[in-house]
């Protein structure tokens, strides 16, 4: 079995933001970047195929130069090999559009992306991947099984889980519960020694244009200033939050 894992190259979520250009841009300066989390929970249930199964396992990024860091972690975790498509990664189809060409040359049988990544939350590659490729597609994915060219996923619903089964070539968006946070990995020293040496190809974009552009960034408002209230004066809270706060 082959397996495509797609992955983000997204801030850390303690890194603090700010923008550029009449807010028009976002300042990488000083930003620590990581694997997209929801990423990271599907290359842990790849890297599981991979050691019960045999299966082989790459990753795949759509970014800049910059993003390479991220990929030689992934290659460090366990991935066989990466791909880096030489483009910004500024609107979903474009993204998409790059993804699904790798996806079709390299004739993978499961692609795993995250549902979303943390730094635009769009949650639209995954969908559309699996639409360009014509291959099944479950969301939400948070337990995953391959047995021959059937599979079993776990989604999650409103209200609940569902079971389905669907063939292979199959797109999942994996999230949180795929693996659990204590099944993650840390590269160790022996894996980032052979990352070093496991191949990362360049390929060049198509010419896929982006059907959005940013407008403008902003900030959520400042918190306001916090009042405390006496635990003995019920009275003053009452009348805080009915006048004031308008709560009640």
């Amino acid at each position: 079995m082959k397996i495509l894992v797609c992955i983000s190259h997204v801030p850390d979520t303690t890194s603090k933001i700010n923008f550029t250009e009449g807010d028009t841009k976002f300042d990488t300066n000083g930003v620590q970047f990581v694997i997209n989390p929801n990423d990271e929970f599907g290359l842990t249930r790849a890297m599981w195929f991979k050691e019960k199964q045999g299966a082989s396992v790459d990753v795949v990024n759509v970014g800049g130069a910059e993003t390479e860091p991220t990929l030689r972690k992934a290659l460090a975790i366990g991935a066989d090999s990466a791909i880096r498509v030489n483009r910004q990664a500024t609107d979903g189809f474009e993204v998409a559009k790059e993804l699904a060409k790798v996806v079709k040359d390299g004739e993978y049988d499961l692609v795993i992306a995250g549902r979303e990544s943390i730094d635009y939350n769009g949650g639209m590659v995954p969908g559309m991947l699996a639409q360009l490729t014509n291959a099944n597609f479950v969301n939400n994915c948070i337990s995953l099984e391959v047995e021959g060219d059937k599979a079993t996923a776990v989604r999650e619903i409103d209200g609940g889980k569902e079971t389905l089964t669907a063939s292979l070539p199959l797109v999942i968006g994996g999230q949180k519960g795929l693996v659990e946070e204590s099944d993650l990995r840390i590269p160790n020293m022996r894996g980032i020694m052979q990352a070093r040496k496991k191949p990362l190809n360049v390929v060049e974009p198509s010419e896929t244009s982006a059907r959005t552009e940013v407008v403008k960034f902003e900030k959520p408002a400042p918190k306001g200033e916090v009042k405390l209230v006496d635990p003995e004066n019920l009275d003053e809270l009452i009348d805080l939050l009915h006048n004031e706060a308008k709560a009640i």
